[in-house]
């Protein structure tokens, strides 16, 4: 893939960024509106987590810009770990909304339930959690178009707010059926899976700034260079991770009687090969006689 195409495909996120924004804003105003006028606490208090939700999203957004810079002398491999580290903040803001949602519904069973809101309070809620499941599915399938780490958080970002805006759809519903234990029981729930989704959005992403590499993508690196006409044997190779890039570095054997330009040769057919695979974006080619 050309490095121009790359960043057309930064510039291409930076729409599911925007659209997940303008529809925290939209959904969250009108979450607070009408949980004002029917009474519903659970819808003002979902209002407000899209509201911080917007937090996110900027924070994606911003990764991705940055992501776009070219190379300088503080940064000799680009930008692209920016996309990274906003999918890392990402992270950090759905745990707080996570856990937030999981104290409030330990709260909720002390405080007891007050009276049913208004009906409109869940056609609200429900009309919310169908925009926010839209938003996802788009941004998901964006964020594999691109393939995109920041994009990908942002969508399962999108997907933790359609479980809220379902769960207080439910915690509305319960006192209307007179069953008040429904509402802190998913709230729970819905607060666990936002955690976990966290979590996993977490470890992704402080595993590729850590230099963790999947080892089965390794292998077929590894495959695809011992198929380069003249490779003996593949002594070393590593890649690591620079946003939803990579970057190999191999040392091959070769043979001993090869002149100089025959064995640079080599090195460049093992690079361009390489480089066929859609995320490597630099290789290092050091070779060994045999």
């Amino acid at each position: 893939m050309e490095q121009q195409q790359r960043y057309d495909n930064l510039k291409l996120g930076e729409r599911g960024a925007y659209i997940s924004i303008v529809a925290y804003m939209c959904l969250s105003a009108l979450k607070l509106i009408v949980g004002f006028y029917s009474g519903s606490e659970a819808l003002k208090a979902d209002g407000l987590n899209n509201a911080t939700d917007i937090a996110a999203s900027v924070a994606v957004l911003v990764g991705l810009k940055l992501a776009q810079k070219p190379a300088d002398d503080n940064h000799p491999y680009g930008h692209w770990k920016s996309e990274t580290i906003a999918s890392l903040v990402a992270s950090f803001i759905m745990m707080a909304v996570g856990l937030e949602v999981l104290i409030a519904a330990v709260l909720s069973i002390f405080r007891g339930n007050g009276e049913a809101p208004d009906l409109i309070s869940v056609w609200t809620g429900l009309f919310c959690a169908i925009v926010m499941f839209l938003v996802y599915r788009y941004n998901r399938a964006l964020a594999q178009q691109i393939n995109s780490q920041a994009v990908m958080a942002a969508a399962k970002d999108n997907f933790s707010d359609t479980l809220v805006s379902l769960g207080t759809v439910v915690g509305i519903l319960g006192p209307q059926l007179h069953l008040p234990w429904l509402d802190p029981v998913t709230a729970v729930v819905v607060g666990m899976i936002i955690c976990k989704t966290a979590w996993d959005i977490f470890r992704e992403a402080s595993h590729h700034l850590s230099d963790g590499f999947d080892e089965t993508t390794i292998q077929v690196y590894r495959d695809t260079v011992l198929r380069v006409d003249g490779v003996e044997e593949v002594k070393e190779i590593r890649a690591r991770n620079y946003g939803s890039n990579a970057v190999v570095d191999v040392v091959l054997s070769i043979s001993a009687d090869l002149e100089f330009q025959e064995a640079h040769a080599i090195a460049t057919r093992v690079e361009n090969e390489l480089k066929k695979t859609s995320e490597v974006i630099e290789v290092h080619v050091h070779y060994e006689p045999a």
